[in-house]
């Protein structure tokens, strides 16, 4: 029976690689989503295997969606808007993956039936209450009535009605939310909604879903009309900047390395990492760019640099980092000066409270900090190392505080015994071959 745990008591070595990492979470589960409304068989190439993704596609065949896999294509018929076939006694489980939780709600909004909504340990403690209370005004009944978390039953009702929507979070699952349940909602939806990734109106677009989208520097301000129809459509999945970014980090605090990763999503809404990054001292740049499906996309070039630059981090680059403050913090941790991060909120409504465990990770190695709730402020050194032995457990198996336990231990040294590998089934079930590919010693 294999260990819980891997254990790294090696920094890396130099390497010159050029990778591959997964398909894009966000993308694979919107398109496997929009596919299933969609008439006729839509395919997608590159679609991530992970868990979040693959309990999307149970979810769906539990609602009659047929759908096929063949080496590298997933194939889903769809049966047009509200074609799922809706039983009685119904369970969707979507495991550890809020975004499926959250969006698959949505599209549950005409069912007769009571549907009952399922996650793991770590989902269960999530506030739901965000998508809740909108579906409510869409007139979607839920139950029990006062219940935030869950798991929880929702029924649809023939009677919806458009809402007016604020969402001030910066919650693209929140926004999406909304967006998938105006397919079915007849009138006109409106959003304005702060600035967050905007995968899904892009979808929309690429869909002829009757869509109009105004700017400005905080919001987005969005008008929806419920379609007549949604044809099928294929979709080339890029590469998942945040699965990119642990090896963008790991380069970087790396002595005399480079890597080249290949056909990355960079949307605009996704690049946070990247700015923020380059703000600090790196040089990162994009290559071979080139619009996929409506998405940027293009390899992204890294080298090791050796002095990194303290931040005062603009908080409109929150929302387009958040799945990536845990590494930054890595970085911060080795810039010269203190760098001070805030109006994080958000990270501790993730899989784990990121921000409060990524605190204690760090202030154990030695690294000198202080935080509360929402804020982090780190005392950059340099020349930190780290040369003790350390076990990182308890951490409600959340993929990304694993995934920043492993470059911590590969940048700074030490002896780390570090639990629950398999948490990276979640959304890079790939991340430890990759570790080894470069040159990572895991026992």
């Amino acid at each position: 029976m294999p260990k819980n745990f891997i254990l790294i008591d090696k920094k890396i070595k130099s390497f010159n690689k050029k990778i591959k990492v997964d398909g894009d979470k966000s993308l694979s589960i919107r398109w496997a989503l929009l596919a299933s409304q969609a008439i006729g068989t839509s395919k997608a190439k590159n679609l991530l295997r992970s868990e979040d993704v693959n309990n999307t596609l149970i979810c769906l065949k539990k609602l009659g969606i047929k759908i096929s896999q063949n080496k590298n294509i997933c194939s889903i018929k769809g049966r047009g808007l509200n074609g799922f076939i809706f039983k009685k006694n119904i369970t969707l489980n979507a495991g550890n993956s809020g975004t499926l939780g959250r969006l698959i709600l949505s599209l549950l909004i005409k069912s007769p039936y009571k549907i009952k909504i399922v996650g793991d340990k770590s989902l269960s403690k999530r506030d739901f209450s965000r998508v809740i209370e909108p579906l409510k005004k869409i007139g979607v009944n839920f139950y029990p009535n006062s219940k935030s978390k869950l798991p929880i039953y929702i029924k649809g009702t023939n009677y919806l009605r458009p809402i007016n929507y604020l969402e001030k979070r910066g919650s693209a699952q929140c926004k999406t939310c909304v967006m998938l349940a105006s397919l079915n909602v007849p009138g006109v939806t409106k959003i304005i909604a702060k600035n967050s990734r905007d995968h899904t109106e892009k979808m929309f677009k690429s869909l002829k879903i009757p869509i109009k989208i105004r700017k400005s520097s905080n919001f987005d301000f969005i008008t929806l009309s419920k379609p007549k129809i949604l044809k099928k459509f294929d979709f080339n999945i890029p590469g998942d900047i945040s699965s990119a970014s642990f090896f963008i980090v790991l380069t970087l605090l790396s002595k005399n390395s480079k890597i080249i990763l290949k056909n990355i999503n960079i949307n605009s809404t996704r690049i946070g990492v990247i700015k923020i990054l380059n703000m600090m001292g790196a040089k990162i740049k994009f290559e071979n760019i080139k619009i996929i499906n409506g998405e940027r996309c293009s390899d992204i070039k890294v080298k090791s640099i050796n002095n990194f630059k303290s931040i005062r981090c603009p908080t409109s680059l929150n929302s387009a980092a958040i799945d990536e403050f845990l590494i930054i913090f890595l970085i911060a941790a080795r810039a010269n000066g203190i760098s001070y991060f805030k109006d994080l909120s958000e990270l501790n409504q993730k899989e784990s409270p990121r921000l409060k465990i990524a605190a204690k990770i760090l202030k154990s190695i030695g690294v000198k900090l202080s935080f509360d709730d929402s804020s982090i402020k780190i005392y950059g050194n340099p020349n930190f190392k780290f040369q003790k032995k350390i076990v990182i457990r308890d951490f409600l198996k959340d993929h990304r505080i694993f995934m920043m336990s492993v470059i911590s231990a590969l940048s700074f040294g030490g002896s780390w015994q570090i639990f629950d590998p398999a948490s990276v089934k979640t959304s890079f079930p790939s991340f430890l071959k990759k570790i080894k590919q470069i040159g990572g010693n895991l026992k």
